[in-house]
């Protein structure tokens, strides 16, 4: 098989993302598979100073155009297109967040090519491309072969370590190429709206206490803090916790929250339904406390503890205060 395998590049606020490392360990053991070079896009502004973190492929492609400011769906996935059109990668893989939702799918509808979705691995057998997806919301996951190329792969956070991903060398070949496109896209982005004041962003903490719906109360949400506090960490919740309004949205781990990937996630009173283990089975460590030995969040624990939530935390806290209170002694 021709070609090559191509990874986007996702930048948010003039830095590269972590997805796009995590997509470029993937790449590279994909293109390893085939035989072929890796080999990255980067679209937007002033992507020969980004270019340089890039070193995992073997060639940067930078497209400058002032509609490629921020990352609308249109004027990316347009230049993309023309790109894959001259260059004739075998796959593309696009990182699937927040930043870069759809721009995937839709350059493989201008190319006439197949798109496979919310890919966690992917692999070369038997000469064709297969994705392993986790579709529903993780209730099913299903193996997915492309057919044609170039195959637009969209990748789903936490498909590899981003450490992975990345290399302090520079990459061998930076080269800018020219992309056609108006000057401005119909839809593109207006506003960001940040976090309230005071708020954490939960997908940077190494330590992260949830809450599920097993936590009993609002008042018990006061241990998990505490504990967390001890960690160095922050809490976060499931749907069932934000939709009572005990946690302020911007703390919703899940499918319809943030992904995150702490080295330590405790799941307190979580029942472990697919639409939050989307959102954290990417955790180093995850401890699972919960009164139903049955629990489907057992299934993608590491530890797990059968009891009642807040007592558990309770008594976590009070170990780790005595502990100190020893250090100190």
């Amino acid at each position: 098989m021709p070609g090559k395998v191509w990874v986007l590049a996702e930048v948010w606020r003039g830095e590269v993302t972590e997805i796009t490392y995590e997509a470029l360990a993937l790449g590279r053991d994909l293109a390893g598979q085939m035989g072929v070079p890796l080999e990255a896009v980067l679209l937007g502004r002033d992507g020969k100073t980004l270019a340089a973190s890039l070193g995992a492929a073997s060639r940067v492609l930078v497209a400058d155009h002032p509609a490629l400011a921020d990352a609308a769906p249109e004027p990316y996935a347009e230049a993309l297109a023309q790109l894959a059109r001259r260059e004739c990668p075998a796959a593309i893989l696009t990182p699937l967040t927040n930043v870069s939702l759809g721009i995937g799918t839709l350059a493989a509808a201008k190319l006439g090519a197949p798109a496979i979705n919310f890919c966690q691995d992917v692999r070369f057998e038997d000469r064709r491309i297969v994705a392993h997806c986790l579709l529903y919301g993780g209730k099913i996951e299903a193996d997915v072969a492309a057919a044609g190329e170039p195959a637009v792969l969209g990748i789903w956070p936490g498909a590899r370590p981003a450490e992975a991903g990345r290399s302090e060398q520079p990459p061998a070949v930076v080269e800018e190429l020219a992309v056609d496109l108006p000057a401005a896209a119909p839809v593109r982005l207006r506003e960001v709206i940040e976090p309230e004041a005071g708020e954490v962003d939960v997908t940077q903490q190494e330590a992260l206490v949830a809450v599920g719906r097993g936590i009993g109360s609002q008042d018990n949400i006061a241990v998990a803090t505490e504990l967390a506090d001890l960690l160095g960490g922050a809490v976060c919740g499931s749907r069932p916790v934000i939709d009572q309004g005990w946690l302020a949205l911007s703390r919703q781990v899940g499918k319809s929250g943030a992904t995150v990937k702490p080295k330590l996630y405790i799941a307190a009173g979580v029942s472990g339904a697919p639409e939050h283990v989307e959102g954290m089975r990417g955790a180093g460590t995850i401890v699972a406390i919960n009164t139903d030995p049955h629990a489907p969040i057992f299934g993608v624990a590491h530890l797990g503890i059968v009891g009642d939530a807040a007592e558990v935390l309770a008594a976590m806290a009070e170990a780790i205060r005595g502990r100190h209170g020893k250090a100190a002694a």
